[in-house]
């Protein structure tokens, strides 16, 4: 698990924001509300907030330090 900051990768960002899985969820409509992460995938869900508070983006490291 990743401590500290975040380093933005955009090939990983673009692949995301294009990915035929991403396409066929939204155009179905077959998506959960927010917060329903644990039903749907309990692991990942569980990754991810974990990652979420270990980590921290460039952007609250300059808010942090600005004031």
């Amino acid at each position: 698990m990743k401590l500290g900051l975040r380093r933005p990768s955009p090939r990983k960002s673009i692949a995301a924001r294009t990915s035929w899985r991403r396409y066929v969820r939204h155009s179905l409509g077959l998506k959960a509300p927010r917060g329903w992460g644990w039903l749907t995938d309990p692991r990942r869900a569980a990754y991810n907030r974990v990652y979420a508070r270990t980590t921290f983006s460039w952007r609250q490291l300059l808010r942090w330090l600005l004031g």
